[in-house]
């Protein structure tokens, strides 16, 4: 494995905190039952969650200033910022992705709730296995680098090229075969996820739902992860990065369902992050930049693309009347 700042304890102290948060959550969830989300509950949730990512930056900064110097502790901060910046990003057109499901299959708002819990939980197990896994590939094969590099640089184009196109979900190959190959109800059975009826397996529309939503989770692990073992090869940085971004997802969906629209452009954004973190990977024995120009290069993209987004929204309208 590569060298880490994380040492026994704070490997140990992260996972209580992931295990106590997840718990907060199915906690907050049982208490509000059927009740729909209201947008306020969404946006204080979701300033918690980012308010918890900077304070856990700022301990991250303090702790390496005390134990290694003030120099490490501002690259490992800026890694920790850049990462969390570029799974949050992520996270949100991944959070499209589930609100484009949620409204194909007709689901509740309550079941959304339960479905995005899974999800989370799912997420996280899915991309500490996958860190974990591609730190040591790294580590023992320098040359992966050279391809999550050309993969991201790929991807990011592929993504360049489909921006502000819906996709189709009639012609995804797991439901097909899910439709080919199961037997599913002609409707949701409450919070159920199959049942017997006179002796047969049946599957429910939230069970097709789950299923989508954990290969969109797979999905867009395959992106991000690469993308930030592009900014720092610490499985410490790379999976605390991660993990923040992705506990809030439930919260932000809520926040981000009504405002889907208006962030047409991120996609973009999205496709030129992926494009840079490629390039700087396949360069990095060339060239390593900087984490802090990775850091401004990612948060000046994010922010073009959603303030180039509102403002085309906004124009639109504008340039339509006579």
């Amino acid at each position: 494995m590569p060298e880490s700042i994380g040492s026994p304890s704070m490997w140990i102290g992260f996972g209580v905190f992931v295990v106590v948060a997840t718990l907060v959550d199915l906690v907050l969830l049982r208490s509000q039952g059927d009740k729909p989300v209201a947008m306020r509950q969404a946006l204080a949730w979701s300033a918690v969650w980012v308010a918890a990512a900077a304070v856990f930056a700022g301990w991250l900064w303090w702790h390496v200033d005390g134990t290694a110097g003030r120099a490490a502790a501002n690259a490992k901060a800026s890694e920790f910022v850049t990462g969390y910046l570029i799974e949050k990003s992520l996270a949100v057109d991944n959070i499209f992705v589930f609100l484009m499901l949620f409204t194909y299959f007709a689901v509740p708002a309550a079941l959304q709730k339960r479905v995005l819990v899974l999800g989370v939980i799912g997420a996280i197990v899915l991309r500490t296995v996958m860190i974990l896994v591609g730190a040591w590939l790294i580590s023992t094969f320098h040359w992966v680098l050279y391809v999550f590099g050309v993969f991201l640089l790929a991807t990011g184009v592929k993504m360049l090229l489909v921006a502000g196109q819906a996709p189709d979900l009639e012609k995804n190959a797991v439901l097909r075969w899910m439709r080919g190959h199961l037997a599913l109800t002609d409707g949701f059975r409450g919070d159920r996820f199959t049942l017997l009826e006179n002796g047969k397996r049946w599957y429910t529309p939230l069970f097709v739902v789950m299923v989508l939503v954990a290969v969109t989770d797979i999905v867009f692990a395959v992106d991000s992860i690469p993308a930030i073992f592009a900014i720092t090869s610490d499985p410490f940085i790379v999976l605390t990065s991660n993990v923040f971004a992705i506990l809030g997802l439930r919260a932000l969906y809520f926040v981000l369902a009504d405002f889907a629209g208006r962030f047409h452009l991120l996609s973009y954004g999205l496709a030129a992050i992926l494009m840079f973190v490629g390039v700087k990977m396949l360069l990095v024995d060339v060239w390593k930049i900087p984490v802090h120009w990775s850091l401004a290069t990612v948060g000046a993209i994010l922010v073009a693309s959603v303030v180039a987004s509102l403002a085309s929204k906004s124009a639109a309208p504008a340039r339509a009347t006579p």
